[in-house]
């Protein structure tokens, strides 16, 4: 019987917990917060979970929850990264995390400190869990995670690739004003920030809302929708490893749209969005810190989406589509892969969660039942994009009991 510990018991954590706790091979349940009524509302509704507080920015408050646990499964800010893993080697446990870390101090923020600092994590961190025969599983969201599983997937049909363009499109909309689902500061540093590809076997910088490709896909009804560069980890986690997981492929990009982004970019282009203070009448603000105090925070709670839900939908829309470029046996073809996913009413209607947090949520637990299954036998560090064949088909088959359906056509580009 596994012992779980979970680290925040935020969207993604709760879930987790939540399925984690219908597992026969779960026996304990840690989740632990900063946040002790998050904490209790997520515990009292579970059979094998206890809550701990904890101050996540002291290392030692972290060891001594973890001690004893199979798997840490991390689903703190992006900056407590390097912290938790080595925490997971400290007590020699497996470790998840949702996201893909970053270390500022050490690396920087730029696309070549990211790179560096994703090549740093897979040779040392992945030399150190493999000497204590630990899997350290990075990227385990929707995206990065179900979309790396579904790209590898898709280049499976191809005798080499040349391009892969993920494109993730989030159209739902309240008649209330609520620009995003998640969390706006998140949301609005990843558009903000400069955009990350892989061009030509490089890893570059883009130009933030730039590099538009329009498409018009069946889950749109056949409207032309945009979806531009965006911050985000695909292109940097594959990229380093498309010559041995991606059949060689030259180009990787992550494409987003949707009406978070049709509302960031005015601001963007108004440079609302900046970090640097500028003066008004006298008084010195920060543009970006302006705007993110007057949007409010995504409904993260059973009664507040119900609201919302109830006030009405403008939209509930969506697409996630993985294409990928290349060859079959020297003939030029377009493999297309389609998620579908429920929507913002059908998510609460299952499981009282908006479609951000259902499928972010159920995409993260996969992995996670991978680990109580022992379903990975890479001791080291990996991401989401390297798992293997066998592991792929089934973490897509625990995904369609979800609701989350692959489908796959060849297209001939000749």
């Amino acid at each position: 019987m596994k012992k779980i510990l979970i680290l925040g018991a935020g969207a993604q954590g709760s879930t987790v917990a939540q399925r984690l706790d219908e597992e026969p091979g779960v026996g304990e349940i840690i989740c632990a917060d900063y946040d002790q009524k998050a904490i209790d509302n997520l515990v009292k509704t579970l059979k094998k979970a206890r809550g701990e507080k904890i101050d996540a920015t002291k290392t030692e408050e972290i060891i001594k929850v973890a001690r004893g646990a199979d798997l840490i499964v991390n689903g703190l800010p992006v900056e407590f990264g390097r912290q938790v893993l080595d925490v997971a080697l400290a007590v020699k446990a497996h470790y998840q995390d949702f996201a893909i870390s970053m270390d500022l101090e050490n690396f920087g923020g730029d696309a070549a400190g990211w790179a560096d600092w994703t090549r740093y994590m897979y040779s040392e961190y992945g030399k150190k869990f493999a000497e204590i025969g630990k899997t350290a599983l990075i990227g385990t969201g929707s995206a990065p995670g179900l979309i790396c599983v579904v790209a590898k997937r898709a280049v499976r049909e191809l005798s080499s690739c040349e391009t892969i363009i993920m494109m993730v499109y989030e159209g739902g909309e309240a008649k209330r004003f609520l620009p995003f689902w998640w969390s706006p500061l998140v949301a609005l540093w990843d558009m903000s920030d400069p955009g990350v590809a892989y061009i030509d076997g490089k890893i570059v910088e883009t130009e933030p809302f730039g590099m538009p490709v329009r498409r018009r896909f069946p889950e749109m009804g056949g409207k032309e929708i945009t979806l531009v560069e965006h911050h985000h980890e695909e292109p940097v986690i594959m990229g380093i490893n498309a010559d041995i997981h991606f059949k060689g492929a030259k180009n990787i990009y992550f494409k987003y749209g949707g009406s978070g982004l049709n509302f960031a970019r005015p601001l963007y282009r108004a440079g609302l969005l900046s970090d640097q203070p500028v003066e008004i009448d006298g008084q010195m603000v920060v543009p970006f810190d302006v705007i993110l105090h007057h949007l409010p925070p995504a409904p993260k709670f059973h009664q507040e989406i119900k609201e919302i839900l109830d006030e009405g939908l403008v939209a509930d829309e969506g697409c996630f589509v993985v294409e990928c470029y290349g060859e079959i046996n020297g003939k030029k073809v377009l493999v297309e892969a389609h998620i579908s996913a429920p929507g913002i009413q059908e998510s609460f209607n299952r499981a009282g969660l908006t479609a951000e947090m259902y499928l972010t949520g159920q995409s993260g637990f996969i992995f996670t039942k991978m680990f109580v299954e022992d379903k990975f036998d890479q001791a080291g560090l990996i991401s989401t994009d390297m798992l293997n064949g066998e592991q792929v088909d089934y973490y897509l088959t625990c995904a369609e009991k979800f609701d989350l359906n692959l489908s796959l056509e060849i297209k001939d580009t000749q």
